[in-house]
């Protein structure tokens, strides 16, 4: 697997300045949450080693990713007069209903020296058609970069292919999307060579897309028998083939990228399916917790049609499975919270055998934010704005807390000696 594994690293991902690898998406250059080459700090707190903060307008749970000297987010910038959501229009009191506003739908670039604005796109101006809920926003979906092009997909506001220098190359309205209780949406896209994917997972019809980076044309879509999920799509290269795969409630289901056929499908997930996948050696690992608990492991060597509960599932937990966060793998080992809780389990990514812990990690509350690593060390983020940094090993110690002064939802980015940290209302960067 080690040539898969570069086949992948070389279709998206690139070499930053100085050899340092980027972290163009969400779960960074592997999807993984590891960066190979970053060396970010153990220790910070408002006054100690933060190299900027930055403001951010409006409101977005979306992580910044970062690409040379460019950090780049997304976010939902009100303005208006605040009105009921369309689909409350129902007859009956609106006493106790959300009141929203227009917003403006934003593409940002930092500068990741000095934590300036360099440009900031408008590409959509609109009214929700529905009010969310309070532990989403209207920008979570993270953005996408190779570099070339910058994907912001804002889910029913559109989908956006941007330059480096903010110009909007392309745009695609999917539609409006109908979540699960509206509890908003937040999938974020996945890119690997010239291709966009997108998961639109919701109550209404149920696709995943792909497109052309570049132009925004579409390659492909298939029809998905699925309802409401959250997970970002993975890209995975095994042997001749590079494979999408998706996690949901019905089934985790393998595409092939170039066509969009599905390679295989596996049941064995609970209801709102929130965290993504991740893979390795030829494993893909894929969990979820809502009224149950689950989480299994498939070998991709031999997958396809339909897997469940053959041979081709390597392992099954129904113990502590995670919600919110999506799970973290690092040198074999699989890092994943109970819920979004702060009990933190370590398996082994092969065989599922406990590796250590459990860990109740009493210094962190409830936890959205993704758990990421680099340099043997592990960072996780509660909403409370406190960061808890553990030394990885057959027995993982803390080395520290740190804390901020505004709520995290965001997962970190890592990048050479740099962590970008997104809070409600500013974007932090860290750096002895």
């Amino acid at each position: 697997m080690k040539s898969a594994a570069i086949l992948l690293l070389l279709g998206f991902i690139g070499l930053a300045q100085g050899g340092e690898l980027d972290w163009g998406q969400w779960r960074g250059p592997l999807g993984t949450g590891e960066s190979s080459t970053a060396d970010p700090p153990k220790a910070w707190s408002e006054t100690e080693n933060v190299l900027w903060k930055t403001p951010i307008p409006g409101v977005g749970h979306a992580s910044p990713i970062v690409w040379g000297d460019r950090v780049y987010l997304t976010t939902a910038v009100p303005f208006g007069k605040s009105r009921l959501p369309i689909f409350d229009n129902a007859p009956g009191s609106h006493d106790n209903l959300p009141v929203i506003k227009s917003h403006r739908f934003v593409v940002l670039a930092v500068d990741r020296a000095n934590g300036k604005i360099v440009w900031d796109t408008t590409v959509n101006e609109a009214f929700p058609h529905h009010g969310g809920h309070k532990s989403g926003t209207l920008a979570s979906n993270s953005p996408v970069t190779d570099g070339q092009v910058i994907i912001a997909f804002f889910g029913s506001h559109g989908l956006h292919g941007l330059d480096p220098n903010g110009k909007v190359l392309w745009k695609k309205d999917l539609g409006k999307m109908e979540t699960k209780h509206a509890h908003g949406e937040g999938a974020s896209p996945v890119l690997h060579g010239n291709t966009v994917v997108v998961n639109w997972d919701h109550e209404g019809e149920s696709l995943i897309y792909a497109f052309d980076k570049q132009t925004g044309v579409e390659k492909w879509k298939v029809t998905r028998d699925e309802k409401t999920s959250w997970a970002a799509p993975i890209v995975v290269a095994h042997k001749e083939t590079i494979q999408v795969i998706v996690s949901a409630t019905k089934r985790i289901r393998s595409y092939d990228l170039e066509t969009g056929t599905l390679i295989w499908e596996c049941g064995g997930l609970s209801n709102n399916v929130v965290a993504s996948p991740v893979a390795t050696n030829g494993i893909v690992i894929a969990g979820s917790s809502y009224e149950k608990k689950a989480m299994v492991a498939i070998k991709l060597d031999g997958a396809t049609a339909d897997i469940t509960d053959t041979d081709q599932v390597l392992w099954k937990t129904n113990q502590r499975t995670p919600y919110v966060p999506s799970p973290l793998l690092y040198d074999n080992t699989l890092y994943f919270l109970n819920h979004y809780q702060g009990i933190l389990s370590c398996l082994h990514s092969a065989t599922g055998e406990k590796r250590a812990g459990p860990f109740r990690l009493g210094a962190l509350s409830n936890i959205y934010a993704s758990p990421v690593a680099a340099a043997g060390r592990l960072y996780l983020t509660d909403l409370d704005g406190a960061t808890m940094v553990l030394e990885h090993g057959d027995t993982p110690k803390p080395i520290g807390v740190n804390q901020l002064d505004e709520s995290i939802s965001a997962s970190a980015a890592l990048s050479g000696k740099d962590l970008f940290l997104r809070g409600e209302k500013h974007l932090y960067a860290i750096r002895e």
